[in-house]
């Protein structure tokens, strides 16, 4: 679950999204401040908007909003509060994590890309990247799938041109670091980092 809340510019909503799917037809359901948004073909949540938000939880107008145990119940006592029925399932697993380039590949399809398997600690993913500096053996910083990226690009399972990627090896730019040179390609980081750890931003 990815939570955003901007009063400034949208208003005094907590907007969550629980998936990374962008179903073509949607369907919508309120209960009091609660909006539910469906996929129409399968009936599944896949967001909510929670208005008057400031009125269930302390929350500040330009940051962005912490996933943690605290807010998830504050979310569920204000569904308790508009008599909305539904059960959160939450992942707090960290989005960001240091991944290990186990082996790298060109794209069969793309001179500029390569297809990397990249070790994030519980699992092995294969992840489809376009920097030219990234190469076998390298610890690296992953962005995994649900991942909110400081641009507000959403991390999904993709297909580039026609290889499944799932996740994102990043740049320093792209994971929003100060002093990050553009145009360097990916951050690689030392040796000693510790492969399937949160990388703190």
């Amino acid at each position: 679950m990815n939570l955003f809340y901007n009063a400034n510019g949208v208003g005094d909503v907590l907007l969550a999204q629980l998936t990374a799917e962008r179903p073509e037809k949607l369907t919508v359901k309120s209960t009091g401040d609660v909006t539910f948004i469906h996929d129409e073909v399968t009936g599944e949540v896949i967001a909510f908007n929670l208005f008057n938000a400031s009125t269930y939880m302390a929350l500040s107008a330009d940051e962005g909003v912490e996933l943690t145990e605290e807010t998830v119940e504050q979310i569920k006592q204000a569904f308790d509060q508009n008599g909305a029925t539904y059960e959160l399932d939450v992942d707090f697993s960290p989005k960001f994590v240091i991944g290990h380039v186990v082996t790298k590949e060109k794209h069969p399809n793309a001179d500029k890309l390569s297809v990397c398997t990249v070790d994030v600690g519980n699992e092995t993913l294969q992840i489809v990247c376009g920097a030219a500096n990234v190469a076998q053996d390298q610890k690296v910083v992953v962005a995994k799938v649900g991942a909110v990226m400081p641009s507000g690009l959403v991390i999904r399972d993709a297909e580039l041109r026609g290889v499944a990627s799932s996740g994102m090896i990043c740049s320093a730019t792209e994971l929003g670091l100060p002093n990050a040179e553009k145009g360097v390609g990916i951050l690689v980081l030392e040796n000693d980092a510790v492969i399937g750890e949160a990388f703190d931003r």
